[in-house]
C-alpha cells in the first residue's frame, strides 16, 4: 500500500474510536453519511479514505463495524508492540498516562522520566517514573520508540535533542515550544494556546 497522507492517518484514527463506541452500543452496521456526521466531515471525504484502505462497504447495510474496525487496525497499528515514554510527569503527563493505559495493544507506555524527586522512583498510574538523568539507559533498554513530551518550555529544545540521540523514532510535543527533529523521525505538535485561541476567536 502506497504511504497514506497524514490527515487520512488522522480520521483512520477518529473513525475507530467511533466505531468501537458504536458497536459498543450495540450497532452491527453503519453507513456512510452517518460516520461523517459522527465526525463533522463529508461522506465522500469518509468513503474516499475507506477506500485508500481497500475496504469497501454495501449499499444495503453500509459498512460492517467489526470488518471496518479491523481494517483499520490492520492499516494503521504496527505489527509488533510500539512502547512510549512520558516526558514530564506534571499534571498533563500524568493525565496522558492515566488516559492511554490499556486504549491500545499495541501501544505501551513503559516509562516516564521527571527530575522531581517526590515522583522519581515512584510508579504513578501504573507507570514507573525514572530520573530524566537516566532517560537514555531506559530508553535503549526497554527499547522504547516513541516519546509524549510534557516538560517546561524551555526544557523542549535539550530534552528533544536527547530523545532523538538516543533512537527515539516519533515525538508528540505537548509544549509551546517549537521542535525540530531529524529525517528519520516523525513529529507532532499540539498547542494548546493556540487551539483555544481559535475557538475563542470563532466564539466572538
Amino acid at each position: 500500500m502506497k504511504k497514506l497522507p497524514e490527515k487520512t492517518v488522522e480520521r483512520l484514527s477518529q473513525y475507530r474510536r467511533v466505531l468501537v463506541k458504536e458497536s459498543e452500543n450495540g450497532k452491527l452496521h453503519i453507513y456512510s453519511h452517518e460516520l461523517a456526521a459522527l465526525l463533522h466531515i463529508t461522506p465522500v471525504q469518509v468513503r474516499r479514505d475507506i477506500m485508500l484502505i481497500g475496504h469497501t462497504g454495501t449499499l444495503r447495510k453500509g459498512y460492517d463495524i467489526q470488518e471496518l474496525t479491523k481494517s483499520i487496525g490492520n492499516i494503521i497499528d504496527s505489527k509488533t508492540e510500539q512502547k512510549v515514554a512520558i516526558v514530564g510527569a506534571g499534571n498533563l503527563g500524568k493525565a496522558i498516562m492515566g488516559y492511554l493505559k490499556g486504549k491500545r495493544t499495541k501501544l505501551t507506555i513503559k516509562a516516564a522520566f521527571d527530575v522531581n524527586p517526590e515522583k522519581t522512583g515512584r510508579v504513578i498510574a501504573g507507570i514507573r517514573c525514572y530520573h530524566i538523568d537516566d532517560l537514555e539507559d531506559i530508553i535503549q533498554k526497554e527499547n522504547i520508540s516513541i516519546a509524549i513530551l510534557t516538560v517546561p518550555a524551555e526544557e523542549a529544545i535539550p530534552v528533544t535533542d536527547r530523545l532523538l540521540a538516543a533512537g527515539i523514532k516519533g515525538i508528540l510535543n505537548y509544549t509551546p515550544t517549537p521542535i525540530n527533529v531529524q529525517p528519520h523521525a516523525y513529529l507532532e505538535e499540539y498547542d494548546m494556546i493556540t487551539s483555544i485561541e481559535k475557538v475563542a476567536f470563532f466564539s466572538k
